[in-house]
């Protein structure tokens, strides 16, 4: 086949296409080579900054020094080997160089189990320290969704890549030099003093204990035990699909049932869902997008689109942050776990005879970025947050393991009701394009007065970076856009400032892959099949379930008559709606 390559790895031949990298080849035909800098993010066409840990050496006939295997290409008729002793010595001892400045706290490491650099000490058996000296003291703070140690980074500048090139908000570069190089925000600056949209995507790839998630665990058991508080769980659709791969079970594996009866067993007094806020969330902007649209039909010039999402609060971080001029586009809904938490504490609260001060909602999310939304004080009332608090996917994972509670003996149980009922429609929202599809089985039932003819739109799903569609509303063509990670955001809204997006509505989610990628969510180590496999798992959730859309869901229709009267209305709009700020660094 023309352009293919052919070489010999291990005594193995290999054909691979030209241009593809040693690292790749050998991974072709089942041989692991260990890195650490390497990050091979399928679907973001990026790579971190190769070569520079050095862990993936390999010996090639004919060269002098060992090479890189991550940014060596393949040419005809090379000869590799990826175990000599030659190598396996380099790797070593390179792993026990990176060890000499990295503390030894492994045992109460966040990162411990799944510390990339710990599984390659056991690789190596590394048992002893040869090479001892001083150790850097770099900077530590804890934000309210990430916590940074940076005497853990290893300088494999991931997190550089994944801040830079994917999510292209570029808070994190190298600062200072020689052995007083850290990774850090300009000037060596706190997060909180950045553009930093706490998408959590730094410490989805970094590989040590360096980035971590804020962790509240401890929190929510003093609130489990507490006889004066009454605590509600809320786990998002994304979590389902992935807590499974914590206990074992295959990448993809809905675990519905064991969710809602694991967050029983930890003690929580109703277990609710974030699906329920979902749906109403449809109901919300679906009913917006209808009015923006019924204007601009009309002829109002100033009506502003297109419309966007608003559910990822990464997202929303990011405008804030980037666009303050462009403000009045993104629907003013709150997130699904954001109208969960003010139904809970105001319509559910009243029906129960529960004062609100004395509620506790926790969600169980797939993002860190939840944890800093659920700060924000226009989410409050009195100082009251209408969500207490987030904890992430890994977060619940580790307080059932902690709890004793045998995750294989579970029973399948149900949520509880009214907040526990919800449709399809709301269960895709954890993928990328969920959202646009959702509110497109709402938008198109409400705008034709018709049944729609096939509820899948395929169109807005898959792994692409922007998708486009064109939906027929009686004549009239919708155009819709999906984006998922804030680089392709970031293309859209540049056209959008320079007055060339063509759109009517536009669904954007922080993470690749959407909130099944988020960074909260097991650690996947950049294998897109894990991401596919969660994806495939949120569409089968759909069509499983009886009721599709959102707006025949009937506990939402419930809520609608007993209490919001109807979407848009004047206790919705307090409720269930919010404003944006400029929040960008002069």
């Amino acid at each position: 086949m023309e352009n293919m390559i052919n070489l010999l790895i291990d005594k193995r031949p290999v054909s691979v296409p030209k241009g593809t990298t040693v690292l790749d080849a050998a991974a072709s035909i089942g041989i692991n080579i260990p890195a650490l800098c390497h990050m091979d993010l399928k679907g973001t066409c990026v790579k971190s900054s190769p070569a520079a840990c050095r862990i993936c050496v390999v010996e090639i006939e004919g060269r002098r020094n060992l090479a890189p295997s991550c940014a060596t290409m393949v040419t005809e008729g090379m000869v590799v080997s990826t175990n000599s002793a030659r190598v396996v010595r380099a790797r070593k001892t390179v792993a026990e160089l990176i060890l000499s400045d990295h503390p030894n706290d492994c045992l109460t490491c966040p990162k411990c189990n799944h510390c990339e650099l710990q599984q390659l000490v056991t690789r190596f058996n590394i048992r002893e320290m040869p090479y001892k000296g001083e150790q850097s003291e770099r900077k530590k703070e804890v934000t309210a969704a990430i916590t940074r140690n940076m005497d853990k980074c290893i300088l494999c500048r991931r997190c550089e890549s994944m801040c830079n090139s994917v999510q292209t908000v570029g808070v994190l570069g190298a600062v200072k030099r020689g052995f007083e190089t850290t990774i850090a925000p300009t000037f060596d600056r706190m997060f909180s003093e950045t553009d930093c949209t706490y998408c959590g995507q730094c410490v989805a790839v970094c590989p040590t204990g360096a980035l971590t998630e804020r962790d509240n665990t401890d929190r929510l058991l003093e609130d489990l035990n507490n006889p004066d508080k009454i605590v509600i769980a809320q786990p998002a659709p994304a979590v389902r699909v992935a807590l499974g791969e914590e206990f074992g079970m295959e990448p993809g594996t809905i675990v519905t049932g064991k969710l809602a009866a694991s967050l029983r067993a930890l003690g929580f007094d109703y277990v609710f869902d974030t699906d329920f806020g979902a749906d109403l969330t449809i109901m919300e902007e679906g009913a917006e997008i209808l009015h923006r649209l019924k204007a601009f039909l009309g002829g109002d010039k100033n009506v502003k689109l297109p419309i966007m999402t608003s559910c990822c609060p990464a997202w929303v971080n990011f405008y804030e942050h980037n666009y303050p001029d462009l403000l009045e586009y993104p629907s003013s809904a709150k997130s699904p776990a954001q109208m969960f938490g003010a139904i809970a504490k105001t319509y559910w609260a009243q029906k129960m005879g529960i004062p609100r001060e004395k509620l506790v909602v926790v969600s169980v999310m797939p993002c860190l970025a939840k944890k800093f939304e659920c700060e924000r004080e226009e989410f409050k009332v009195d100082g009251n947050p209408d969500v207490d608090y987030s904890i992430s996917t890994r977060e619940l994972a580790r307080l059932i393991k902690r709890s004793n509670i045998d995750w294989n003996k579970l029973p399948d149980e149900d949520f509880d009701k009214p907040l526990g009922e919800s449709s399809g429609a709301a269960a895709i929202f954890g993928a990328t394009g969920g959202v646009m599809e959702a509110a497109l089985r709402t938008v198109y039932e409400v705008y034709t007065g018709k049944t729609l003819p096939r509820i899948e739109f395929t169109q807005v799903r898959g792994l692409d970076g922007i998708k486009e569609a064109e939906i027929d509303l009686n004549g009239f063509k919708l155009k819709v856009c999906v984006a998922h990670t804030l680089g392709n955001a970031r293309i859209l809204m540049d056209k959008l400032r320079a007055g060339e997006l063509p759109y009517h509505v536009v669904e954007v989610m922080a993470c690749p892959g959407g909130c099944i990628d988020g960074g909260g969510q097991p650690y996947h180590h950049g294998n897109v099949d894990i991401i596919k496999a969660r994806a495939k798992a949120i569409y089968a959730e759909d069509s499983g379930k009886p009721i599709r859309k959102s707006h025949e869901n009937p506990d939402i229709q419930k809520l609608y008559k007993e209490f919001l009267g109807e979407p848009l209305s004047e206790r919705s709009h307090q409720l269930l709606h919010t404003h944006y700020f400029d929040k960008s660094i002069k």
